[in-house]
C-alpha cells in the first residue's frame, strides 16, 4: 500500500469513527427520555433499514436485489457479528473499574 493509499485510508477510517460518534451522541441524548432498550432496538432496527436501502438502492434491478438478500444478509450480519465481538471485549474493563 502506497503512503498516499495509507492516508486515504487513515482520513477514512476517522471519517468512520466520527459518524458512528455521532449516532452514539444522538443515542445517548435519547437514552435521557427513553429506556436504553427501546434505543438500541431502535438503533439496530435503524440499521437494518438503511442495511436494506443500500442494498437496493446499489442493485441493477429487482431481479438482481432479489438473488443478492441472501449474501447481503450474511455479509451485513459478519460485520455486526465481528464489531460486536470488539466492543464486548474492549468493554470488559468497565468491571475492572468497578
Amino acid at each position: 500500500m502506497s503512503n498516499d493509499d495509507k492516508t486515504k485510508q487513515l482520513e477514512a477510517d476517522k471519517k468512520f469513527i466520527a459518524m458512528a460518534d455521532l449516532f452514539i451522541e444522538q443515542a445517548n441524548k435519547q437514552c435521557e427520555d427513553s429506556d436504553h432498550q427501546l434505543v438500541n432496538a431502535s438503533m439496530l432496527y435503524a440499521s437494518a433499514r438503511f442495511s436494506a436501502f443500500i442494498t437496493a438502492s446499489m442493485s441493477e434491478s429487482k431481479e438482481n436485489y432479489e438473488e443478492g438478500i441472501d449474501q447481503a444478509i450474511d455479509f451485513y450480519l459478519e460485520e455486526f457479528r465481528k464489531m460486536l465481538k470488539e466492543h464486548m471485549q474492549q468493554y470488559k474493563v468497565v468491571f475492572d473499574k468497578r
